[in-house]
């Protein structure tokens, strides 16, 4: 499924001739799109949830209401948010590559902007990139009921011949 969802996400990125943002150089970007695909539903299958699933939607939440799944490769780095996120969305941190994922943890977004956690790595803007041991424990994390839709009707069946 990840495959699937970060291969799409990849190509209207493509199609739509979109530019990298934050100095991302492009290199890599489909493996990137495909680990964070996985990252979140990694997220949503240790919590019960369902992941978005979405394409194309950037600063929308990936699950639920106002969480934001950040995916890194290494355990060295730190929990990434950037000035323009949103400061009342919970950004959690997951770590590996498929198909191995830890959730190290979580912050709000007004909590990880600090100076302290400022940092500039090459020719990027900067970021604020947040220790694992900074990070807020995953019991604290209280995830509101998602509300499904109500069937209103009973399904149709259509005969095709």
């Amino acid at each position: 499924m990840s495959v699937t969802l970060g291969t799409g996400r990849q190509e209207e990125a493509l199609q739509s001739k979109r530019k990298d943002q934050h100095g991302f150089d492009g290199k890599d970007g489909l493996k990137i799109h495909i680990e964070g695909a996985a990252g979140e539903i990694a997220f949503a299958k240790a919590f019960g949830l369902y992941p978005g699933f979405t394409i194309n939607t950037f600063k929308a939440a990936d699950i639920g209401s106002n969480i934001q799944v950040r995916t890194r490769s290494e355990r060295r780095y730190g929990l990434i948010v950037r000035p323009d996120d949103d400061d009342d969305a919970v950004f959690v941190h997951v770590i590996g590559s498929r198909p191995n994922y830890t959730i190290m943890g979580w912050l709000l977004g007004k909590d990880a902007k600090r100076a302290g956690y400022s940092e500039t790595h090459g020719d990027r803007p900067p970021a604020f990139f947040v220790p694992s041991e900074d990070l807020r424990d995953l019991s604290e994390l209280q995830i509101p009921p998602v509300r499904l839709p109500q069937r209103v009707a009973e399904p149709v069946t259509e005969h095709l011949f």
